[in-house]
């Protein structure tokens, strides 16, 4: 079988890494991919958002299967392509349409489907210029910090949390008048929940679904959780608390009635759903959906899976998934992110990529490309991650950073404390 994968990051690495392990995939194509996906089938030079593009390329390396990474193309409505064009719509293809994508395309209608299907949230409200007012005045009614989240998709950047009340109502004002550009043009504020955040990662067809490993990310760009959101600083897989009767909480109040809800509303959703949960008081809330597997939660989760995926991902694009239990280990993955300097700011590329093979960890590559003279260089904001596995929670973690330190490049920079806020609960 001929297999597309959608995508440029490190997820799409690490997929590209597992799917390479299948006999079902005689040939890997990746769109654009990268400088470590190069080495596990063949780079397409295309810009994914460019439908045409894309068709043109499935048609020509003649595709059996279709799997979308990023959520851009989503939202975009590539599935909906596939699905009204004669000569694309006999080819599964793994991801939710525009409709269902706006589970994280829109925050105001992930938060309307979770009023719907009475699923635990934050209390929120939907603010326009033209109920600016309001907006203040909710605002008054909560508790700081306050929690402002522009609509649309602003890539890790459109969410504030603020302490002052006065600063609320500026930046409120100031997303309003476009500070996240369309993202922002309606902004959702929201109470704030006082908890620990970790996410979990369903594979459904719509109408069943597997529930994958869950992971813990940390998006702050310094040690301690301080300073700036990220796309994402490193990941853990599994977490400690996430077992039991917690666990079955969160499936019974959340999972399900997800799930049963893109039937009810009769959207067409295969693929992953991200949960963005936060455990408050030993309940479960959701902070956010993603309509695809998370970056860098995938580079501590998949290698967690100890079966091939590519049957599972076709029976979920096919709509004939089979309820079952992934096999997945029970060591502890430890994913650390080298960042470009000045990232998430301004920073430079090209920089040469020294000691990738150093380790014996896997290096999952991100924001990479190959030169003409088979050099590896930077091309990005986050570069690269680290993977280490043990069965010990502290070795992961330790050899996840051992490895990391063996990488140079000039400007790196990386967290020195993935992992290590939940390692006393393990």
């Amino acid at each position: 079988m001929k297999v597309l994968l959608i995508g440029g990051g490190g997820r799409t690495h690490v997929f590209a890494w597992k799917l390479a392990q299948s006999n079902l995939c005689d040939q890997l194509f990746i769109a654009p991919g990268n400088a470590g996906t190069a080495s596990l089938g063949t780079n397409l030079n295309i810009d994914f958002m460019d439908f045409d593009a894309v068709k043109e390329s499935v048609l020509r390396e003649k595709i059996n299967f279709v799997i979308i990474g990023p959520e851009a193309p989503l939202v975009a409505g590539i599935v909906d392509f596939f699905r009204d064009d004669p000569a694309l719509r006999s080819i599964p293809v793994l991801g939710p349409d525009h409709q269902a994508a706006l589970l994280e395309g829109s925050k105001s209608f992930a938060k309307s489907f979770m009023m719907r299907h009475h699923i635990p949230t934050a209390r929120y409200l939907e603010v326009q210029a033209d109920n600016l007012e309001e907006g203040y005045q909710f605002l008054k009614s909560l508790q700081p910090p306050y929690v402002l989240k522009a609509d649309g998709l602003a890539f890790g950047k459109g969410v504030l949390i603020i302490d002052q009340l006065e600063e609320a109502h500026q930046e409120l004002k100031a997303m309003l008048e476009g500070k996240f550009g369309e993202a922002s043009k309606k902004v959702v504020i929201e109470e704030f929940l006082d908890g620990v955040e970790f996410s979990v990662f369903a594979l459904t067809d719509g109408r069943n679904y597997l529930l994958l490993p869950e992971a813990k990310d940390y998006k702050r760009i310094m040690d301690g959780d301080q300073g700036l959101n990220t796309g994402g600083m490193g990941s853990v897989s599994p977490v400690p608390f996430y077992r039991g009767s917690f666990k079955e909480k969160v499936e019974k109040e959340i999972v399900i009635p997800t799930i049963e809800g893109l039937k009810k509303d009769g959207m067409h959703y295969t693929g992953f759903v991200f949960f963005g949960l936060i455990k408050v008081n030993g309940d479960p809330y959701v902070i956010e959906y993603n309509c695809r597997m998370g970056d860098p939660e995938a580079q501590s989760v998949i290698p967690r899976i100890e079966e091939d995926i590519m049957p599972l991902l076709l029976n979920a694009a096919q709509m004939k998934l089979k309820p079952k239990s992934v096999k997945i280990t029970d060591q502890t993955a430890c994913s650390i992110v080298a960042v470009s300097g000045g990232y998430p700011g301004d920073y430079e590329k090209g920089k040469n990529i020294r000691g990738m093979d150093r380790n014996n960890q896997l290096v999952f590559q991100a924001g990479t490309k190959q030169t003409d003279d088979g050099e590896i260089v930077t091309n990005g904001g986050r570069v690269l991650a680290v993977t280490a596995l043990h069965d010990n929670p502290r070795k992961a973690c330790e050899e996840a950073l051992e490895a990391v330190k063996k990488i140079d490049f000039d400007g790196i920079f990386f967290r020195k404390d993935i992992g290590r806020d939940i390692l006393e609960m393990f």
